[in-house]
């Protein structure tokens, strides 16, 4: 975990001590993000995609000073909630930049983008009735893109979200009928929007699904005669969590899109593509803290008992979409250049064996008081963790 560095015994977070990281945010457990991290994730992107938009997916981590920064960043959002949808209209960021996807949302929901003029990807034909009936109630026009579930799937991802029986898009054969319903003078047909999957660390995978959705959109173009104002290709782009995990290669994936920018240049010519990224952003430039209340040897095995755990940080428990257990790379922030170490269970407060933050990990001898850090913390974290369970105190979160 080579972006961030320590000072002595002490890991280093935007150039300050982990203590004083935990004095500035009042508190162990808490989540830190470093904006040094996030702009060099971006300025890599910026480097191997230089013609492509970026966009930033909220739902990885809706706090808001890290949407707001976000926004300066990056090229467009993207919103999965009304929640979110408010939090992105408070940014700077045009809204014509902003986009709303996720299956079923709420007839307030779809009020709000039309009223605020965010483009809602449509899910299914009875959202586009939807959109339709409330653009008409609102005296307004419904600018919209076709969300695709394609007959194809990106193998190798973490979560898949396309191919096959799908709740996200709408299936490629039901399209005769769709196209027939956006010639409705209520909504605007602004692009498409193909998302397969997540969390992808084979660049072959993600290079197999880019060369079938460009040549899926190809076909669609020229059997619908659509002019189309952007193409959203999703993302899928991984980063490492688990032992044997290495970084996505991007050069391949750049090198292969260039080639498909010029197989398809003609219906490319005025046509904005998205790279749509939540994880690949935030994901590595998070930590969690959490400190050490009480070391404890049961029956041969040494546990370190935190004050935070599977409530806080529900994925690096575990309990977040893994079939098999792994640990989170984990750090004793307050002992990095200690040599002395031993196996230990990382377990947090909660009265469930479930509260597993590292288990049988090789860490520094750490006693009461010491720090624990959990890196790769800065997607689906705080907000994607069951806070309230067992009422115990919240994390607060900070931006550095």
């Amino acid at each position: 975990m080579d972006q961030f560095s320590n000072r002595g015994d002490e890991l280093l977070i935007a150039g300050k001590t982990v203590n004083q990281v935990v004095t500035l945010a009042g508190q162990t457990p808490c989540y830190v993000y470093d904006k040094a991290v996030i702009r060099s994730n971006v300025e890599r992107l910026r480097h191997f995609f230089p013609n492509i938009s970026l966009h930033y997916a909220i739902k990885a981590n809706p706090y808001p000073p890290l949407v707001s920064f976000m926004a300066g960043m990056v090229d467009g959002l993207d919103v999965a909630s009304g929640k979110e949808l408010q939090l992105a209209i408070a940014t700077d960021m045009p809204v014509q930049k902003m986009s709303f996807a996720g299956p079923g949302k709420s007839e307030s929901e779809i009020a709000m983008a039309i009223v605020s003029g965010i483009t809602l990807n449509i899910e299914s034909k009875t959202e586009l009735h939807r959109i339709t009936a409330l653009a008409e109630r609102l005296g307004m026009k419904a600018p919209v893109a076709l969300r695709l579930n394609p007959d194809f799937e990106l193998k190798s991802s973490g979560m898949k979200m396309g191919g096959g029986a799908q709740q996200f898009g709408i299936d490629v054969e039901q399209l005769p009928e769709v196209m027939t319903l956006l010639q409705s003078p209520l909504t605007e047909l602004q692009g498409l929007h193909v998302f397969t999957g997540s969390q992808n660390l084979r660049p072959e995978s993600i290079i197999s699904a880019h060369d079938n959705i460009f040549a899926l959109v190809s076909r669609l173009v020229e059997e619908y005669q659509l002019d189309l104002q952007h193409l959203n290709i999703g993302g899928g782009f991984g980063i490492p969590y688990f032992p044997g995990d290495t970084p996505l290669e991007l050069d391949s994936i750049s090198s292969n899109l260039k080639v498909l920018r010029q197989k398809h240049s003609g219906w490319l010519k005025d046509c904005e593509i998205i790279l749509e990224l939540g994880r690949y952003l935030v994901g590595n430039a998070g930590l969690y803290l959490c400190q050490v209340t009480d070391t404890k040897d049961s029956r041969g095995k040494r546990f370190l008992i935190t004050n935070g755990g599977m409530h806080h940080h529900l994925a690096a428990s575990g309990n977040f979409g893994q079939i098999i257990r792994k640990n989170y790379p984990l750090a004793v922030a307050t002992k990095m250049e200690h040599t002395e170490q031993e196996i230990v269970d990382v377990v947090g407060p909660l009265c469930t064996p479930l509260d597993i933050l590292g288990a049988n990990i090789t860490l520094p001898k750490a006693e009461i008081g010491d720090i624990i850090a959990v890196y790769q913390s800065g997607a689906y974290g705080y907000s994607a963790s069951p806070r309230d369970f067992l009422s115990h105190p919240e994390p607060v979160q900070l931006l550095l």
